[in-house]
């Protein structure tokens, strides 16, 4: 049986180095190249036959989610395992939505991580344990965050902590401009107008403490 052929895309080179020993130790399963941003793992994905990636969400370029779905645009027949350190249902039902075939949380062990990629090398979908239950039960509740994504999220939060847009740019390390482009966007999914109606839903969403109004 040939080898999986594995590209690490993470902005941190200690992670790629820690999962590339454990891949490196497992049966039918190559490292073929590390990316530590979204760019560069076009440029890697372009030049190397990867039959799958092990993508961080947290890249310091783009958002995770953009970086999913451009490089499903781009390779449609590569498989693409999001590795993450959120667990939080909404979370990993936007991993999926944008084209994620599995979920695991960094907090996995070793064993698991390579069951979940030759589960995703094989077709299969593959939650990580630590989210199924969650996903399950959020799935049975209703979301209650109108399909906010983890981007927004954060900077709901910084905003109802009192960050202003330069600052929450400068935080996330994007522009004020998209900073104030992802604000309008919650506040079309919210149905909310003004910073005080964004910091209320915040606060009830438990982003932010009481304190911080």
């Amino acid at each position: 049986m040939p080898s999986i052929r594995v590209v690490l895309v993470d902005d941190h080179h200690l992670v790629r180095e820690g999962v590339r020993l454990v891949l490196d130790m497992a049966d039918g399963i190559t490292v073929v190249g590390e990316a530590e941003g979204h760019r560069e793992a076009i440029e890697v994905l372009s030049r190397t036959d990867a039959d799958l990636v092990l993508l961080d969400l947290g890249l310091g370029d783009t958002v995770g989610f953009d970086a999913l779905r451009d490089i499903g645009a781009r390779f449609p027949r590569l498989r693409v395992l999001v590795l993450t350190m959120h667990r939080d249902p909404e979370t990993v039902r936007q991993t999926l939505h944008a084209g994620a075939d599995g979920y695991v949380v960094k907090g996995a062990h070793a064993r698991e991580l390579v069951d979940a990629i030759r589960a995703v090398a094989r077709g299969e979908r593959y939650l990580h344990s630590s989210v199924t239950a969650h996903v399950i039960d959020d799935s049975l509740r209703g979301t209650s965050d109108q399909g906010l994504t983890m981007r927004e999220r954060e900077i709901l939060r910084l905003l109802a902590a009192g960050l202003s847009a330069p600052k929450i740019g400068e935080h996330l390390g994007i522009s004020a401009h998209t900073v104030h482009r992802h604000v309008a966007n919650i506040s079309a999914k919210l149905g909310t107008r003004g910073v005080a109606s964004l910091v209320r839903y915040a606060v009830e969403q438990g982003l932010v403490p009481e304190s911080a109004l």
